[in-house]
């Protein structure tokens, strides 16, 4: 089965904000956008495209989530000055420089109007990707690539053009405008991603990626690599669902415990499962 690879450059609008647990009253940001935020964001745009807007049954959305899961695979999104240069990573000897270069906050409380005053233990700070650099306020871009199965049947190329990323949505945060879509050219029978960090080999069931370090949470099961772990656990709406059908009120676990981006492993394949999470192959 024949795969072909897309390299994806979205430019950020405003605010980013990536769940990363909390801290405090501060609600932490991932820098990166994980394949299960990207899922989301094309999945509720090809599902509202399709349905002219009037998608009001989770189940709607589960139809075009399953194609996305079963035509498409892609990786995360990292960020970059530079759509054609290099991507600053947020971890190693970089992660400090990182930090302070793209990465801000926003605070804010609720009000207690007739008094006048902020209300009590609402206080809450809000971190956030900068769409530009803080130091020398540089456009920022996201980049990744976007994996398409033969026949695939979506249309998926037009729907980026129209996605927004994260939380705070309301307040139009994780606005990006699709700036680039470019097909891959083939070396020695493999496709090179993210700068060299990791190699693509097609005409697999799955894609199957080689890379010396983990630049997708993947599974724990088999791996062995130098970094943290953590649960893929989120919260999702499922109306179809008899109990706990209300938005946010069902909780998911996506896998098991996963290796974090930015794990160092010695080099290996690894297959891509949904959302984007990495996972040892099965050897027959």
């Amino acid at each position: 089965m024949t795969w072909t690879a897309y390299q994806v450059v979205f430019k950020l609008k405003s605010p980013m904000h990536i769940g990363c647990g909390k801290v405090g009253n501060v609600q932490r940001t991932r820098p990166y956008v994980t394949g299960r935020v990207f899922w989301g964001a094309l999945t509720m745009r090809l599902t509202r495209d399709a349905t002219s807007g009037s998608a009001t049954n989770s189940s709607q959305y589960k139809v075009f989530g399953d194609q996305v899961d079963s035509q498409l695979a892609y990786t995360y999104f990292y960020p970059t000055t530079d759509p054609g240069g290099l991507i600053e990573w947020p971890w190693g000897e970089n992660e400090n420089l990182f930090r302070r270069r793209f990465l801000s906050s926003y605070t804010s409380t609720a009000l207690v109007y007739p008094q006048q005053a902020a209300d009590e233990g609402l206080l809450h700070e809000v971190e956030f990707l900068s769409p530009r650099t803080l130091d020398e306020g540089k456009h920022v871009y996201l980049i990744g690539y976007v994996f398409e199965k033969e026949n695939c049947t979506l249309n998926w190329q037009d729907a980026c053009q129209g996605l927004q990323f994260g939380g705070e949505r309301g307040y139009g945060w994780g606005d990006v405008k699709c700036v680039e879509i470019k097909p891959l050219e083939k070396h020695d029978d493999k496709y090179d991603l993210f700068d060299g960090q990791a190699d693509l080999i097609d005409n697999q069931d799955q894609p199957i990626i080689q890379a010396e370090r983990l630049l997708a949470h993947a599974s724990s099961t088999g791996i062995t690599a130098t970094g943290e772990i953590e649960p893929m656990v989120g919260r999702e709406w499922r109306s179809h669902n008899p109990t706990n059908r209300y938005a946010g009120q069902h909780i998911e676990n996506f896998d098991d415990l996963c290796w974090v981006p930015g794990s160092i492993v010695q080099q290996s394949d690894f297959t891509i499962k949904e959302f984007g999470i990495w996972e040892k192959p099965i050897t027959p």
